[in-house]
């Protein structure tokens, strides 16, 4: 758990440039995929390309800002916290596995039952009742 009492700060206006930024260089590489993808003159390899450099610089470009420094520390402190997690191992996992499995087909079961009586007590005794 991270104990540092941090404020909350508003994104200044280079941020806001820079997200901007990272944006436009996105939609400008989906962009020429769609401009480009119509004329056939232009590999599909090279449109692929294309598009996975303008989101690899686009999220280069974010993470130069305020909420990307942010997140990168949020996956660095997720990443230390799930190296103290236990996490079962084959046995245990095969185990809870099979209990869950007899417990779905029990209550399958069960609410199979209990709706073919209301269904019978509903067919075949209160709606013939009225007749």
């Amino acid at each position: 758990m991270n104990t540092k009492a941090e404020q909350s700060r508003g994104i200044g206006v280079g941020d806001i440039g820079k997200l901007v930024l990272a944006g436009l260089v996105l939609v400008a590489g989906i962009g020429a995929y769609s401009w480009y993808d119509g004329a056939g003159k232009v590999p599909q390899s090279v449109l692929l390309i294309g598009v996975l450099a303008s989101i690899v610089a686009s999220l280069a470009i974010a993470a130069f800002t305020e909420p990307g420094r942010r997140l990168k520390g949020f996956i660095a402190e997720s990443q230390f916290e799930l190296r103290k997690v236990v996490w079962p191992n084959r046995d245990e996992t095969i185990k809870t596995t099979a209990v869950i499995i007899v417990v779905v087909i029990v209550l399958s079961l069960l609410l199979g039952l209990i709706d073919l009586i209301l269904k019978s007590v509903v067919l075949d005794w209160l709606l013939k009742l009225g007749s």
